[in-house]
């Protein structure tokens, strides 16, 4: 009797230590993507993983991009992290510097590693060569426009090989700008900007005039707004104020708060507006609405700034190896690419950059794409405090520019003296 409790207690001991040993690694990954066809794209590729990774089961975690940042601080502070996160690349940077971040050099393979583009590599990589992240998404800005309205004044649109400077682009603008019935008031603008939130589209825009904004000068950053920085705000501000042919309505507004009067023709040029705002066109716009995209334009160079979209690992997660082994799946040249179109973006990866997707005439994905070659990681990525300057120092002060309360000079001194303070803290 004794020997048949031991033989069926020992048989419970291993068929539970058996059970136990086949629990599958548990993963939470969390994700910013946030247009209906991007969410698809993701969910699809979670569960492609979870039927052929049984050992490996990733539960899929939906956050919206006005609370990670929050999310996540608290996440490192309490240690209950998620294993892999998607955000970008200004912030996991600075992750990283706090320690909060698993370099993911030596567990990413040499296929991935060699396939993103150098460009996108240097906005995660940290101060000794770690990379806090894999950049899987970038944008540029580009020029939406009325095919209509420029072909009834006679306007030959750009081309890549010949594409306009912002000098031309004024001069088209302002012949855009009329009052086609005559009553004295202008209906109907050249272009229109959103600029509610204007910070990133005068800091990467500005990098095509050679405006850096941010010097490293005895070893600290600084601000500093010179001539090639002053030269896009004098730009905007004449288009807006001196020689008026951007519409002040997009002073409050954003991007996407301008479609309507785009799409009733009272704008006919959208400049600087992200890459991904050519899916809502396809999917809200007229069925008849005859528009186009125009490659970037040039001042001293078509080059504009981007931060890239990425995944990151915690350095608290515990399951980093298997955590390296979803993102490799995730970011398969494939799947970067299913993602890059469900987000209406581009892959940072050329294999998934060089498929016949990206470069059709359809929805202008052909000259958006060329826009790619012009990006680079504008220096701000680097500098500490970034979103402090950002959020407290010049988004009020851009904001007071654009309508028209102070002068370039002064939104200048105002930007070099508290941005400064800011970034020495």
């Amino acid at each position: 009797m004794r020997a048949t409790f031991r033989t069926v207690l020992a048989g419970l001991i291993i068929s539970s230590a058996s059970a136990f040993a086949q629990e599958p690694t548990q993963l939470r990954f969390v994700s910013l993507a946030w247009q209906e066809q991007a969410i698809a794209s993701v969910k699809v590729i979670v569960a492609a993983w979870n039927e052929a990774n049984p050992d490996i089961q990733v539960e899929y975690q939906q956050v919206d991009w006005g609370s990670i940042n929050d999310y996540l601080i608290t996440s490192f502070e309490t240690q209950a992290v998620p294993d892999v996160f998607h955000y970008e690349s200004t912030q996991i940077k600075d992750f990283g510097a706090r320690g909060y971040l698993t370099d993911l050099a030596p567990l990413i393979s040499g296929d991935l590693a060699n396939d993103v583009v150098e460009g996108a590599w240097a906005t995660v990589e940290g101060e000794n060569g770690e990379l806090w992240g894999v950049p899987f998404l970038w944008e540029s800005r580009i020029v939406l426009y009325n095919r209509d309205l420029l072909e009834e004044e006679g306007i030959e649109p750009p081309t890549v090989d010949d594409p306009w400077t912002w000098e031309e682009y004024r001069d088209a603008s302002l012949q855009l700008t009329k009052d086609t019935d005559g009553d004295g008031k202008i209906d109907q603008w050249g272009s229109a900007v959103g600029l509610s939130s204007p910070v990133n589209f005068v800091l990467n825009l500005s990098i095509g005039f050679g405006g850096q904004y941010f010097y490293e000068e005895d070893g600290r950053w600084v601000v500093r707004v010179g001539d090639a920085e002053k030269a896009f705000l004098h730009l905007m501000t004449d288009m807006l104020y001196e020689n008026p042919s951007i519409a002040q309505d997009g002073v409050g507004l954003s991007g996407p708060e301008l479609f309507p009067g785009f799409f009733e023709g009272r704008y006919a040029m959208l400049p600087g507006i992200g890459v991904w705002a050519r899916q809502q066109i396809v999917e809200s716009g007229p069925q008849d609405f005859n528009w186009g995209v125009l490659p970037p334009l040039k001042a001293e160079t078509q080059n504009q700034g981007s931060s890239t979209q990425t995944l990151s690992i915690p350095a608290a997660s515990p399951n980093q190896e298997a955590a390296a082994q979803f993102v490799e799946f995730f970011l398969n040249s494939q799947n970067m690419a299913t993602l890059a179109q469900g987000d209406w973006l581009f892959p940072t990866r050329t294999t998934s950059f060089e498929r016949p997707e990206f470069q059709t005439q359809e929805a202008g994905w052909n000259v958006a794409t060329e826009s790619a070659k012009y990006l680079t990681m504008a220096n701000w990525q680097r500098v500490p405090n970034f979103e402090e300057f950002s959020s407290r120092v010049a988004q009020p002060i851009f904001q007071e520019l654009f309508a028209n309360r102070i002068t370039v000079d002064e939104a200048a001194e105002r930007l070099e003296r508290e941005g400064t303070r800011v970034l020495g803290r």
